[in-house]
């Protein structure tokens, strides 16, 4: 795993596209959260897939996330769509903080509509809990097939959170 600073070189992501047959349109809520970590993972993220770049491929990457099976499919390809290779994660580990996830989102928007700062402060500090030992569990899931940072994992999450399992 990398920490935190910038990546060198061209060890990131630059396009990313989630599995349209997939995606939950939640709420506008949701989809803010989609549309504002896609924009925060292209500006900023480390992301260096191992097997390709030991191959002596290099970034910039185009991921592309989609549900099969209960699996997380990342399609990593080169800037000319080429795929460089395919990671298939499970989910299983993550349905529960997916669960927790989407519910604390639900309470935190409610919360910013009708409750005390004091109450949405409260929320959103569990909100962010949640989404980092996620996110955590992500970095782990990722070691030794990605190298990236905890920032690039937590937005990585928020898209997870947005496909739809089917089954």
């Amino acid at each position: 795993m990398s920490d935190s600073t910038t990546p060198s070189g061209d060890q990131r992501i630059a396009k990313i596209d989630l599995d349209e047959e997939t995606i939950i349109w939640r709420n506008a809520d949701v989809e803010q959260e989609r549309r504002i970590a896609i924009f925060d993972l292209i500006e900023e993220n480390t992301f260096r897939p191992v097997r390709a770049a030991e191959r002596g491929s290099g970034g910039p990457y185009h991921l592309r996330l989609a549900v099969r099976d209960g699996r997380l499919l990342m399609t990593i390809a080169d800037s000319e769509d080429t795929v460089l290779e395919e990671l298939l994660l499970g989910l299983a580990r993550f349905r529960r903080p997916i669960r927790e996830y989407f519910a604390i989102c639900d309470s935190y928007y409610q919360a910013i509509r009708k409750a005390t700062p004091g109450e949405i402060e409260t929320i959103d500090m569990a909100r962010r809990g949640v989404h980092n030992r996620a996110a955590e569990l992500l970095l782990e899931r990722l070691e030794g097939k990605v190298e990236t940072d905890f920032a690039t994992a937590r937005r990585l999450f928020t898209l997870i959170c947005v496909l739809h399992i089917k089954g």
